[in-house]
């Protein structure tokens, strides 16, 4: 099924708007927030507490969101660093983000009930480094150092991936043999500076294989070209999202380079600030892949107080992708 249609972009122009100082306006990028794998994750977090009831336990954050996360733990969640918090033969879950072996390992030898919210599309990208380990290749993962999903990544073959964390520290990658190099991404990169990284690394390894399909998000991919569409028009870009989420703050980056004239990344309404507005008359609004649309919500009301109430929508995909539940959270077929 494919997950994204092409659709027009629709951006009314208005004669006037040049002239006419009340013409406030808010271009909505579409697709935002929640992604097939974010839903995914979060649901199976409610799924399992319906199931086993509190204390679920859950690896790191579920999903890069501060609301989210409190809104859970306010339903019994317990959010740790590590499995060796969890009580023996409780039940976790695993994030969104994915985990590496090592952990499943420790998982295991605490008799722990564990519960796999991987997104589908990052469980991709960890076969896809397991397969070329065993063909013996050089591994070049494009990611951010520390994040949760690459170390999950880099977990599966350790002896055979090489961080490269952006375009500028592709001069310190060695390889063992040029003709056995493959460069595998995290999911919630920026497509521009992924492949401007890629770039540089043929341009020093000309034989890099690319991997046998693409590893950034389609949602990722699809927010980003929602924001660059509409991004020229904005003399700002509000983007709803978390500091701590990769995709979100890849956002600010892209309305910046595509032509807004500023941008920013709040996590509430609240966080806006008034003095934004000065001058103002076309705001875009975006959100990362993990945000509630209560969020935008939210900023939008905030908007239409400040008479940005004319919004008009910025249609550049429909997505259409949904993602089973784990196995042992699935309705019993009747």
């Amino acid at each position: 099924m494919s997950s994204a249609i092409p659709l027009n972009v629709g951006i009314t122009r208005s004669a006037g708007a040049a002239t006419a100082g009340s013409a406030k306006r808010v271009l909505l990028a579409e697709p935002r927030g929640y992604c097939a794998g974010v839903d995914r994750a979060v649901e199976t977090v409610e799924r399992a507490l319906e199931k086993h009831g509190a204390p679920i336990y859950v690896r790191k954050e579920i999903v890069h969101n501060r609301h989210v996360v409190e809104t859970l733990r306010d339903q019994g969640v317990v959010f740790v660093d590590d499995t060796g918090e969890v009580p023996e033969g409780a039940v976790v879950v695993f994030s969104a983000h994915g985990v590496s072996p090592a952990v499943h390992e420790a998982a295991a030898g605490r008799n722990l009930h564990t519960i796999d919210a991987t997104c589908p599309l990052v469980t991709k990208v960890h076969q896809e480094a397991k397969r070329f380990a065993r063909d013996d290749f050089d591994i070049l993962l494009i990611g951010h150092e520390g994040h949760e999903e690459v170390e999950g990544t880099a977990g599966e073959a350790p002896d055979h991936v090489q961080l490269v964390d952006g375009p500028d520290s592709v001069v310190n990658v060695t390889v063992r043999d040029e003709n056995k190099v493959i460069w595998l991404s995290q999911t919630t990169l920026s497509v521009d500076e992924t492949m401007e990284t890629v770039q540089r690394l043929r341009e020093r390894f000309p034989k890099l294989q690319d991997p046998p399909s693409d590893d950034i998000c389609y949602a990722t991919q699809n927010r980003q070209i929602a924001v660059k569409a509409m991004a020229p028009e904005c003399d700002l870009v509000i983007v709803v999202g978390s500091r701590n989420s990769s995709n979100s703050k890849r956002l600010v980056e892209v309305a910046l380079g595509a032509g807004a004239s500023a941008s920013h990344l709040v996590d509430f309404a609240r966080e806006v600030d008034p003095a934004w507005f000065e001058g103002v008359r076309t705001v875009g609004v975006t959100s990362g892949a993990s945000v509630p649309e209560i969020l935008v919500r939210g900023v939008l009301d905030l908007l239409a107080e400040h008479g940005y109430g004319d919004v008009q929508p910025v249609t550049t995909a429909n997505e259409t992708l949904v993602f089973a539940l784990p196995r042992e959270l699935r309705a019993a077929r009747s």
